[in-house]
C-alpha cells in the first residue's frame, strides 16, 4: 500500500480503537530490511506528531521485545468524553496498563 494509505489507514485504526473505548494499542511497522530502517518504521512517529494524530494520541514507546520491539509501538490513545465509559469503568485496561513501560510524550 503507499505512505498515505497506510497513513489513512492508521488514522482510522486509531479513531475506531478510541471510539471503542481502548486506550492502548499495538502498532506492529516492522523492523525493515537489514540494510536501513523501514519506511513505517520511521514514518509512522513522525505521523503520531501530525495535529489529527495528536486528537487521538496521548504518547507512544517502543514495544517490549516479546511484543514486537523496535518493530511495534504501544500507542496510548486518549480517553473520549465522560458520557462514553465502559461498562467495567475500564478497570481492566488500568490494570494492564500499570505493567507497561512509562510513556513518553
Amino acid at each position: 500500500m503507499t505512505q498515505q494509505r497506510a497513513h489513512d489507514r492508521l488514522l482510522a485504526f486509531l479513531g475506531g480503537a478510541q471510539a471503542r473505548g481502548h486506550v492502548l494499542v499495538l502498532v506492529i511497522t516492522g523492523k525493515g530490511r537489514s540494510e536501513g530502517e523501514g519506511v513505517l518504521k520511521t514514518m509512522v512517529p513522525r505521523w503520531l506528531a501530525e495535529p489529527a494524530f495528536r486528537e487521538l494520541v496521548v504518547a507512544y514507546e517502543h514495544a517490549s521485545r516479546h511484543h514486537g520491539g523496535d518493530g511495534a509501538l504501544y500507542v496510548r490513545l486518549r480517553r473520549r468524553g465522560p458520557n462514553s465509559r465502559r461498562p467495567d469503568g475500564g478497570a481492566g485496561a488500568a490494570n494492564r496498563l500499570a505493567s507497561l513501560p512509562k510513556w513518553s510524550t
